[in-house]
């Protein structure tokens, strides 16, 4: 009985003990969980708030809610990212670009979204901004001004109606084959109201100037074409009936105070510079069949010859401060000078005065 007695408190004491054990487990399993789910909660947390951009919710609900830009990364599962990656990402989704990135509907294709993916999306998106904005721009004249290499730093600049103007001081000799200097603008001038060119520079009480093709965009690159009376700042009236008497010494014209009209004495000068080795070739700029030693940077503006524009980038003709010395009916004529991209002689001629012409200025000596 005694033995029994024993045998049966063992039993007992041994079964409560398994019972004890099996509880502590199940308690210990159910804690390591809640931690999990916690930690994972966390996570996903602190990333959404960091970066609005990317959705970790399966159903895609909140991501729609929080974050509309269409940049937003969307998975079935949590996706996992750097914080340097999330952080391009938000860039991406700041950018608002349509090239920004999108995941599938498969989980495999939500789990790595790489920083270098997110960089992209937003270069794609710098490029697509630059190229719907772009619009036109100034044209560069230096890019003709290409002249021998003592002449660096030769050029200058002035400011006249809003433009800025490059010029230089050419050294050279006169018709006396004596040592004379012109400083004289470096690029047609570009002043005025554009008319159309089937019409005449009439309205006295205004600038009034032709754009080849009736384009402003040409009138940036070549600058504009003028009548005579026009680039007199003259009656219109002169371009049909002598006006000899209003023609002065340093006849400024349309051009800006302290500056005269260019004349055939300029003009030898320039084509008789130092350094010049080929005669007019040497003024004539590199993309008008010239080497430009001299600077002048002679370009192929065209011109209107009887409201027809001829000739662009091929020949240009340039009013000077007179009438026609030619004979024939002089008063509705100027004198004119005149530049073809194969010639290598300085040419001049009688013109109508109607006629459409490019406008240079010197500077007048003090």
């Amino acid at each position: 009985m005694f033995y029994e007695e024993v045998l049966q408190s063992l039993t007992i004491f041994l079964l409560a003990a398994i019972f004890a054990l099996a509880a502590c487990d199940d308690s210990s399993s159910a804690s390591s969980d809640e931690t999990g789910t916690s930690s994972s909660s966390v996570e996903t947390s602190d990333l959404d708030e960091s970066s609005s951009s990317v959705d970790k919710k399966s159903s895609g609900n909140e991501s729609t809610e929080k974050d509309k830009s269409s940049s937003s990364v969307k998975g079935s599962e949590p996706v996992e990212v750097s914080s340097s990656s999330a952080k391009e990402t938000k860039n991406s989704s700041d950018s608002k670009s349509s090239s920004s990135v999108k995941s599938g509907d498969s989980s495999s294709s939500n789990k790595d979204v790489s920083s270098s993916s997110a960089t992209s999306s937003v270069k794609q998106s710098s490029s697509s901004v630059a190229s719907s904005s772009s619009e036109y721009k100034p044209y560069n004249h230096m890019k003709a001004f290409n002249s021998d290499s003592v002449l660096t730093g030769a050029y200058k600049q002035f400011t006249y109606e809003g433009r800025s103007y490059y010029y230089l001081t050419i050294n050279g000799t006169n018709q006396n084959d004596e040592a004379a200097s012109v400083t004289v603008m470096a690029e047609n001038l570009n002043v005025g109201e554009m008319v159309d060119g089937d019409k005449d520079q009439n309205n006295d009480s205004k600038i009034e100037r032709y754009c080849y093709d009736n384009d402003t965009t040409n009138c940036q690159k070549y600058g504009g074409l003028y009548q005579w009376a026009e680039m007199m700042k003259l009656p219109s009236e002169c371009n049909t009936k002598s006006c000899a008497d209003s023609i002065k010494p340093n006849h400024q014209g349309i051009c800006p105070d302290g500056w005269r009209l260019l004349t055939y004495d300029d003009m030898y000068v320039i084509v008789h510079a130092d350094g010049n080795k080929n005669g007019v070739e040497d003024i004539r700029s590199t993309n008008f069949g010239g080497m430009n030693f001299s600077g002048f940077s002679l370009m192929g503006t065209g011109y209107l010859w009887n409201y027809e524009f001829k000739s662009l980038k091929e020949t240009t003709y340039w009013h000077y401060p007179q009438q026609a010395i030619r004979g024939g009916d002089i008063n509705i004529k100027s004198f004119s000078g005149r530049q073809n991209n194969k010639s290598d002689a300085m040419t001049s001629q009688d013109a109508n005065k109607t006629h459409g012409f490019s406008v240079r200025c010197a500077k007048i000596n003090k």
